[in-house]
């Protein structure tokens, strides 16, 4: 994407009512919409976060099927979820928002038990050792996630990566939280859950065109058993 291209989007993006980007510091210094996003929304309907929404189209084909939940897509790549954002707005969905941060910071955006559900859809595996604390199913990002959910929250990892998915069940194990459903083809398996097959992303389409096993865990963290 030329920078042209990526100014222009970012431009738009400050236009965007459904666009929610704010400093590091504004997070840091009591975010204003920590526990509080139901005014956002104007309703108390569930919401559901999807961490490194990319361009949108996962939020935006869950907003679609389930009109009276609301979802929030995450990524510090505004020129990328632009696209979400745009359709979202052309097309009419008030239950869907984009907010621009980084996903660390998470436990300051959202107040405790606000959350219903927690997707990751097709993150980096971070593979290299140093790169550990970057896994977003390593143990930090689980206690931040514990924060947020409410005490039945789930959260689904959809992966193509053998390795992550790997990882993840060992670190769910390891400390013995709820693993509801596990499975490394799930697209080759009957039993495996609608909410998981129901929705592609661009990029698990050209995974599947490869041929490639997608991969998903459902499960919930421990500190709320």
């Amino acid at each position: 994407m030329g920078s042209k291209n990526k100014l222009k989007r970012f431009r738009e993006n400050e236009t965007f009512a459904n666009v929610i980007q704010p400093s590091r510091k504004d997070i840091s210094d009591d975010f204003g919409l920590k526990g509080r996003w139901h005014t956002f929304f104007k309703n108390n309907n569930p919401i559901i976060l999807e961490l490194g929404c990319g361009k949108g189209e996962y939020t935006i084909a869950l907003a679609k099927q389930n009109p009276n939940i609301n979802y929030i897509g995450i990524d510090i790549k505004g020129a990328r979820f632009w696209r979400g954002a745009k359709t979202a707005l052309e097309e009419g969905l008030t239950n869907v928002a984009f907010l621009r941060t980084q996903i660390e910071l998470i436990d300051l955006c959202f107040g405790e038990n606000e959350i219903n559900e927690i997707w990751i859809t097709f993150p980096d595996p971070q593979i290299k050792f140093k790169r550990m604390k970057h896994r977003l199913t390593n143990p930090d990002f689980l206690k931040k996630y514990q924060k947020i959910l409410m005490p039945e929250g789930v959260v689904h990892l959809k992966t193509d990566s053998e390795f992550l998915h790997g990882y993840t069940l060992g670190i769910l194990q390891e400390g013995n939280h709820k693993i509801i459903y596990a499975h490394h083809n799930i697209y080759n398996n009957i039993h495996t859950p609608k909410e998981a097959t129901l929705t592609k992303t661009f990029y698990e389409k050209q995974f599947l065109d490869q041929k490639k096993a997608i991969t998903y865990i459902k499960f919930r963290v421990k500190y709320h058993l």
